[in-house]
């Protein structure tokens, strides 16, 4: 809204200093203020808020350290990320972005999943909270939302066949345009390799001429399958005091390096890496995520004053997957959501290795003391801080190895 203010401000009474909000730069600082801002100084008085209401965690006895002194801690904070991020966003953003759009309905509806899940855990009192199969279907939802609007919505092109170095100036609309044929694609970035593009409707070239509109059916279940896996790897992931918040904000912060440049004709020509006109917007979005994140582990951080639940864990998640997907980047998530993948990885393996041995011994066996892997870390005696300080560390090396994939192919 503010952006849309300060523009008229420059272009119609041409007040000095209004035309710095045109800078994503400048919006971006000021979204990661404002959400740090917003959940430092609101978050407790939303934490306060949940303590009243008795919005308390019921924690299942599972031997840990530490575990009985968590019941009764507030739980639904993920309300604390997503209201500090949509504040920021609301008010500094391009709202008429595709990109904008698609991450605010993104965080909706994941968080309204999540709400939904503590809210029948705590007022319900099932532990199980919603069933299963409702969670997979409102992730799937959102999978074909995303999946159908990047495929089929007009403003969602890549940049081909550009000439590097060559761009043209055009005074009307103030924007540099890079030479080039922009068009609908379902191409994305493979990592670690040097012609490194690799476009989902050749799965379907046997089909013969005119294959490429039938890519849809190709996209839109890779699309449903990322925010499926990286939500629920996000949920898994949350399970110790500030071990989810500070991974992702790792993960994020690098993928808003990678927004930036592929949203700029300039990088991305010097880079040699794919441009996605209008993707730049989302790096106020991502801003304004990070600086939520960083001020809810400030209540987060051990010892927990208050639990993200599912209504942040999934929103993350879901937040996480559109952005990799809509940067062209989804194939980095093994490598830049490591955490996420090896924590499910953990509980698979777990779970199938028990039934495995159940049913050809007789008695199921474990490779861990417990799944997901920051659980085993703790029955082996280590302390929650400990476990997620060296979580992070990774969880920076991933991302540093990630960005590295811009240049190392």
């Amino acid at each position: 809204m503010l952006y849309y203010l300060f523009e008229y401000l420059d272009k119609m009474l041409n007040i000095p200093g209004t035309g710095v909000f045109q800078y994503i730069t400048f919006r971006s600082g000021l979204a990661v203020l404002l959400s740090l801002t917003i959940s430092t100084i609101y978050g407790k008085r939303v934490i306060n808020f949940l303590r009243r209401q008795q919005v308390g965690e019921t924690v299942r006895e599972l031997g840990l350290e530490g575990q009985t002194q968590k019941a009764g801690t507030p739980t639904m904070g993920g309300l604390i990320i997503i209201f500090s991020t949509l504040i920021p966003v609301l008010l500094l953003a391009k709202l008429n972005n595709i990109y904008i759009v698609l991450l605010i309905v993104t965080t909706l509806w994941m968080g309204t999943i999540g709400f939904i899940d503590d809210y029948i855990k705590i007022f319900k009192k099932d532990k199980q909270g919603l069933k299963g199969i409702f969670k997979v279907i409102g992730q799937v939802g959102l999978g074909l939302i995303v999946g159908a609007v990047l495929y089929f919505h007009p403003n969602v092109t890549v940049r081909k066949d550009a000439v590097p170095n060559v761009y043209s100036y055009s005074q009307t609309t103030n924007v540099i345009r890079q030479a080039g044929i922009e068009e609908k694609s379902t191409t994305t970035t493979i990592p670690f390799v040097k012609n490194n593009e690799l476009d989902y409707a050749q799965v379907l070239s046997f089909m013969g001429d005119g294959y490429e509109n039938w890519a849809w059916l190709i996209f839109i279940p890779i699309v449903i399958f990322i925010i499926t896996a990286v939500s629920n790897g996000a949920n898994l992931t949350d399970g110790i005091d500030g071990l989810a918040a500070g991974t992702s904000a790792i993960s994020v912060l690098a993928l808003g390096i990678f927004t930036f440049v592929s949203g700029n004709i300039i990088f991305s020509s010097y880079l040699n890496i794919m441009y996605i006109p209008n993707s730049g917007e989302m790096t106020v979005f991502i801003a304004a995520f990070v600086g939520a994140l960083i001020g809810f582990l400030w209540y987060n951080s051990y010892p927990a004053a208050v639990f993200m639940g599912d209504t942040g864990s999934l929103t993350i998640g879901g937040i996480i997957a559109v952005l990799a997907i809509a940067v062209r980047k989804e194939l980095l998530i093994p490598l830049l959501c490591g955490i996420f993948l090896v924590e499910n990885f953990s509980v698979v393996l777990q779970v199938s290795y028990f039934k495995y041995t159940k049913k050809r011994f007789g008695e199921g066996r474990r490779i861990f003391l417990m799944s997901p892997l920051h659980h085993h870390y703790q029955k082996k005696g280590y302390h929650e801080s400990k476990i997620v300080t060296r979580f992070w560390i990774v969880g920076i090396l991933l991302a540093i190895l990630s960005i590295v994939t811009l240049k190392l192919r």
